[in-house]
């Protein structure tokens, strides 16, 4: 498809339906800068305009001149994403969902609760734990991202290996199709076997099926008590091999998060913590425990000790206050940032069974030996969800730019063959598409490409993205 350019009276059109002041051109450089880019890498894309709509009414406007004019518009959440989804690879329209930003509605007596999407993941859940109830998926961006980027990576974070992730949640949605169609995709209701389930379709489209005006999440009641503990191995493949031992235990924490060696230690000097570790412990679990019973909460935390003295673990520090438990969680939730802080780097979203772990770790480690590259590991191992930080160091530039690509498909290779795939919580966007046959056989996106045709004849929401 050949998309047209902004012209200037297209311009004014589009300004007529949003507000002049809510319209952003190249001749506002500095205004525009935030909006070329998200924190996939380096990776910058100017559009032609940036608009800030305030409803779905506007959006639906916007949609339908986009669709008769054969203009490219690019959803954008808060851009803290890592897969480029965000990024205006054919220029035309960057629409911004900035101003959708209020908290419409917390239902208490259903425990439901409808929003815009862009209000922040963190102001929802505090809003809601105000009321006595919780909203879990919990990225680590979870302070400046917003809720509908949330819902279009179908985004995970700490506490899905207990609760799920934010596709758990969702109950309805109000969404605008390319056509500048307005339709809601389901019913506020717990169950639902009518027709095709089109809440879940949309939820992790990545913005390609349509926009998402409002929300309506399930809540649950909020647990009031948690353990937090920091467990040091001295092998990184029993910290891996640890995972599933602890579920099979019958042990199911709210959070089981791994660290290799290398990760803990970037992430304390980017915050300055200055803890000190002995030497020969190369990984690290964070663990956390939740309920409303600190009795029944310490008997798990007695289980779990059993199952840890099986490996060659150093002392487990408990947190034992408000303070320490959210410098742990700092650690965990700030490595991507140290990482990225210190050197050029590529992050890969990897997954498998959790069973898996210590293999897809061990093969990380031999395929970054044969390519020659540096690699910082971490993630939801209770999810089996392993974020390898591929550094580029002192790799050459022709190394960095025509070797590696090599190397990432033999770890999503990897993947497939211990029965996982290539992302499980950052999506597929621009930086993933040329892997996604990788996981992906002929049939499957045979479909997959039917439903984006049929919801977006032309091409226009988000193009270039995932196939």
């Amino acid at each position: 498809m050949k998309f047209n350019s902004i012209t200037p009276e297209f311009a004014e059109a589009l300004a007529a339906i949003v507000g002049r002041e809510h319209v952003l051109l190249p001749t506002a450089a500095d205004d525009m800068q935030r909006y070329t880019h998200d924190e996939t890498e380096d990776l910058r894309f100017e559009p032609e305009v940036v608009l800030k709509p305030a409803n779905a009414a506007e959006i639906s406007l916007i949609m339908k001149f986009c669709h008769v004019n054969l203009i490219p518009v690019t959803p954008r959440g808060a851009g803290t994403g890592l897969s480029g989804g965000a990024l205006a690879v054919h220029k035309g329209i960057v629409l911004s969902t900035e101003r959708l930003n209020k908290i419409l509605d917390i239902d208490e007596r259903n425990l439901q609760a409808t929003v815009e999407p862009g209000v922040i993941t963190q102001v929802f859940q505090e809003a809601v734990i105000a009321c006595g109830l919780y909203y879990p998926p919990d990225p680590s961006s979870r302070g400046s991202c917003f809720l509908g980027g949330n819902l279009s990576q179908s985004s995970g974070g700490p506490r899905a290996v207990k609760y799920g992730v934010t596709k758990d949640y969702v109950l309805n949605m109000e969404v605008v199709l390319p056509t500048g169609e307005v339709t809601w995709t389901g019913a506020n209701v717990l169950k639902n076997a009518t027709g095709y389930n089109l809440t879940q379709l949309m939820v992790g489209s990545e913005g390609t099926l349509g926009i998402i005006t409002k929300i309506v999440f399930r809540l649950i009641p909020y647990p009031t008590q948690n353990l937090v503990l920091l467990v040091p191995f001295r092998k990184e493949e029993e910290a891996c091999e640890a995972v599933s031992k602890i579920f099979r235990a019958g042990l199911v924490p709210s959070a089981l998060e791994f660290m290799e060696r290398e990760a803990i230690d970037w992430a304390d000097r980017y915050l300055g913590l200055a803890i000190e570790r002995p030497a020969d412990e190369r990984a690290h679990l964070l663990i956390e425990l939740d309920g409303n019973d600190m009795d029944l909460l310490y008997k798990d935390a007695e289980r779990l000790y059993e199952v840890l003295e099986t490996f060659d673990v150093g002392d487990i520090l408990v947190a034992d206050n408000e303070k320490q438990k959210n410098e742990l969680w700092q650690l965990r939730r700030n490595v991507a940032h140290a990482v990225k802080s210190n050197s050029i780097y590529k992050e890969e979203d990897t997954v498998v069974p959790r069973a898996e772990l210590p293999a897809l770790l061990k093969g990380v480690k031999e395929i970054g030996t044969r390519y020659n590259f540096k690699s910082v590991c971490y993630g939801h191992a209770g999810d089996g969800n392993l974020h390898v930080n591929i550094v580029k160091g002192d790799m050459t530039d022709d190394d960095w730019n025509n070797k590696l690509p090599e190397g990432i498909k033999e770890i999503f290779r990897l993947c497939v063959s211990l029965g996982g795939t290539i992302s499980g919580e950052h999506g597929i966007g621009l930086v993933q598409r040329p892997y996604i046959t990788i996981a992906l056989n002929d049939v499957q996106l045979r479909l997959m490409r039917g439903i984006k045709a049929l919801f977006d004849p032309h091409d226009i929401l988000n193009p270039g993205k995932i196939f």
